[in-house]
C-alpha cells in the first residue's frame, strides 16, 4: 500500500489520499505500523482510485463477508480499482474479477488463485490492467503498476518523470515479472 501511496501522494494536484478500514479507527499492519482510518461506509459514491492492499491478513479477511461486500460495493462505484499483492484475493472474492485477467504476489499465487476460480490468473505478469481493474504482484510491482497507471492517464513522459523524481527504477514491461518462477 505504501508504495502506491507515496507515488500518488506526491501528485496533490491530481490525487487526494484517505485511508479506510471496515470499522475505521487506528489499524496496524503486520510490521506494526499504525495508521488512522475512516470507516469504509463513508465512501458513498465510490472513489477515483480504490486501492485494496494485500498482506498476511488477507488469508483471514477473504472469509469476512462484511468486508468482501463492502469491497464489492465500493469497487462497483469507483472509477479505478487497484490491488497490491494478495489484495487481488479480496477483490476476486467479490466476483468482480470473474472472466478478467489478474495477477498477484508470486509467493502466494497458488493460494490466491483458489479465491477466484473464474479469474484468468496470469502468473508471469508484473501487473495487469483489465477494464478499470489494475492488479499487481508484490510490493514493488504495486509501485510499477501505479506508475503504469500514470502512464495510461497522463502519458509516458509524466510517468517517467514521477519515477525519476522518486529515484525509482520503473519496470515498464507489465507482462514480465522475473519473480514468476517462485514457488
Amino acid at each position: 500500500m505504501f508504495g502506491p501511496v507515496e507515488i500518488l501522494g506526491r501528485l496533490k494536484d491530481h490525487y487526494q489520499i484517505s485511508f479506510y478500514s471496515l470499522t475505521g479507527g487506528i489499524i496496524k499492519n503486520s510490521h506494526g505500523i499504525s495508521i488512522i482510518t475512516e470507516n469504509l461506509s463513508e465512501i458513498k459514491n465510490g472513489a477515483g482510485i480504490f486501492l485494496i492492499p494485500g498482506g498476511f491478513g488477507t488469508t483471514k479477511e477473504v472469509s469476512n463477508i462484511l468486508l468482501i461486500a463492502k469491497i464489492k460495493e465500493i469497487s462497483e462505484l469507483s472509477q479505478f480499482v487497484f490491488t497490491v499483492c494478495t489484495g487481488s484475493a479480496l477483490l476476486a472474492r467479490t466476483g468482480l474479477l470473474d472472466d478478467k485477467r489478474a495477477t498477484s504476489n508470486k509467493k502466494a499465487f497458488a493460494w490466491v488463485t483458489t479465491q477466484g476460480p473464474k479469474v484468468n490468473w496470469i502468473k508471469k505478469a508484473r501487473w495487469i490492467v483489465d477494464d478499470k481493474f489494475y492488479t499487481s504482484a508484490g510490493v514493488s510491482a504495486g509501485m510499477d503498476m501505479t506508475i503504469g497507471f500514470l502512464n495510461d492517464i497522463h502519458g509516458i513522459e509524466f510517468a517517467r518523470k514521477v519515477a525519476f523524481d522518486i529515484e525509482y527504477d520503473w519496470k515498464e514491461n507489465k507482462e514480465d515479472d522475473n519473480f514468476h518462477e517462485q514457488r
